[in-house]
């Protein structure tokens, strides 16, 4: 099946995250990427304790708050590369491509090479992809979508990202 976390809110991360340690208590690999990110969140220290998750980050170290350079598409691209065979190989048997979404919304990717990456996707893969702004093309093509919306945030209050919390 193909999931689609989407929406402004917070949590979208956290539920795929979910997903993984559901997936390696039912003793199925799982393959856990993120595009744009490249710092060391929190929570990728914990993922890489657990064996059965496979771990790599497509991004630069900086969150792209202008448009991106050069160098953020060629990581997206390259990365993409990797997760067409990673998934073609059939060897996990969950696959979290974590703000891919925004990568496509940001233009680093295309939402045609996002859907190549699903029709690639065997039959028993599971396929979640994260990220706001899911256009109506990715959608369509997901088994299950959840839009997590924010009703509130702290963040509108000034309040910068807590480790542990959001980064």
């Amino acid at each position: 099946m193909i999931h689609i976390y989407t929406g402004n809110g917070k949590g979208k991360t956290t539920a795929a995250i979910g997903l993984a340690i559901r997936a390696i208590g039912a003793g199925k690999k799982v393959y856990f990427c993120q595009f744009i990110k490249g710092k060391p969140y929190s929570e990728l220290k914990t993922l890489r304790r657990i064996r059965g998750i496979n771990l790599h980050q497509f991004g630069r170290g900086c969150f792209i708050r202008t448009k991106p350079q050069a160098k953020d598409i060629a990581c997206a691209r390259g990365g993409l590369a990797r997760l067409l065979k990673i998934v073609s190989s059939g060897e996990f048997g969950m696959v979290i491509c974590d703000e891919i979404i925004i990568a496509v919304s940001l233009g680093l990717l295309t939402a045609a090479d996002v859907l190549n990456l699903i029709r690639n996707t065997p039959p028993a893969t599971e396929l979640v992809l994260t990220g706001r702004y899911a256009p109506k093309a990715l959608i369509a093509a997901a088994d299950l979508v959840s839009e997590v919306k924010e009703v509130k945030h702290y963040y509108r209050r000034g309040v910068k990202a807590r480790k542990g919390i959001e980064c």
